[in-house]
């Protein structure tokens, strides 16, 4: 039997497949990227994941005891909107049912709520629901702020301490993440898939922090003489799409500033991580943040938009809001 996972060169897709070849089990990817340089050698086949091709998509599929999914989109960019996304997910998981796929594994993120004012945790939701009625049993992880070496979100911000003499704290700092490791995230996935029944469970890690004590630690790692400044929240957004412009990238997105305030970003269940980011950080204080991680590099240029748009336009509006698919 063969596991196939989505995404399987790109970051949580690939913590995933390390881990299953580490187990000695037999994985195949299906991707947007399958141009993208394959960390594996050879081990880890791949093929296209072409929503405009169904059939090919679910001949591809046979065979799987299980599917990983990490397919989703970080923000709106190009055309390509959370509405299509989820619409893409779903078709995913009906082709899943018809080869015969036993299980899925879906990796959402904590507090997905389709009632959310946040499109990407309403999409993240609705993703969850067309998996809960495809047919097919279920594993739902659910992780919080995801860090290990070549992520983003948290690489960035240590590139933001090492390159710029002040740091914002957006608003008053006290809001909480606790981060979660991606092997320890990779773990939990794998171990998911043999549960009994459908399941649904959050992936954290073992320390909660305070946006304040988060930057602080990292600063204090890497930067000390860095200036952490409290700034009202529009304004780091502001300084952010500046940055982003000169860079070609987006930094953060309204979304994910809110979500990060509102501390959605952690768990109410026990943590099923066990490597600590501050233990984490110790070892590997040098590496972190000594190169900017582009999403749009890694996710829309190595295919790019049929209809691009300027980066400043990811902005996470509601599906409502008028913004179509292509």
């Amino acid at each position: 039997m063969i596991d196939i996972v989505t995404g399987a060169f790109g970051y949580i897709g690939r913590a995933i497949s390390k881990h299953l070849l580490d187990a000695s089990r037999e994985v195949r990817t299906v991707t947007t990227h399958p141009d993208k340089p394959d960390p594996f050698g050879g081990a880890v086949p791949a093929t296209p994941l072409d929503f405009e091709n169904l059939d090919r998509l679910e001949a591809d599929l046979r065979g799987a005891a299980t599917l990983y999914n990490t397919y989703w989109v970080r923000f709106e960019y190009g055309g390509v909107t959370f509405r299509q996304a989820v619409r893409h997910t779903a078709a995913l998981f009906a082709c899943a049912r018809r080869a015969g796929v036993q299980k899925i594994v879906h990796i959402s993120v904590t507090h997905a709520s389709a009632a959310s004012r946040l499109p990407y945790y309403q999409g993240k939701a609705l993703q969850e629901e067309a998996l809960m009625t495809c047919g097919v049993p279920y594993a739902i992880v659910r992780p919080t702020l995801v860090f290990g070496p070549g992520d983003i979100l948290v690489n960035n911000m240590a590139w933001l301490i090492r390159k710029f003499p002040v740091f914002p704290i957006f608003g008053s700092g006290d809001y909480r993440l606790q981060p979660v490791y991606v092997g320890d995230l990779a773990r939990i996935a794998v171990d998911a898939a043999g549960h009994a029944g459908s399941t649904t469970e959050d992936a954290a890690g073992p320390e909660t922090f305070t946006f304040d004590e988060f930057i602080s630690l990292l600063a204090a790692r890497i930067r000390p003489r860095t200036r952490l400044a409290h700034m009202p929240p529009w304004f780091a957004l502001a300084a952010g799409r500046i940055i982003g412009e000169a860079i070609g990238d987006v930094i953060l997105t309204r979304d994910e500033l809110r979500g990060l305030m509102d501390s959605l970003l952690t768990s109410n269940q026990p943590a099923g991580g066990t490597t600590a980011f501050s233990s984490w950080l110790e070892s590997h204080a040098d590496e972190s943040g000594t190169g900017y991680a582009s999403e749009l590099g890694r996710h829309f240029r190595w295919n790019p938009p049929l209809r691009p748009t300027r980066p400043g336009d990811a902005s996470g509006r509601p599906f409502g809001s008028g913004r179509g698919g292509p």
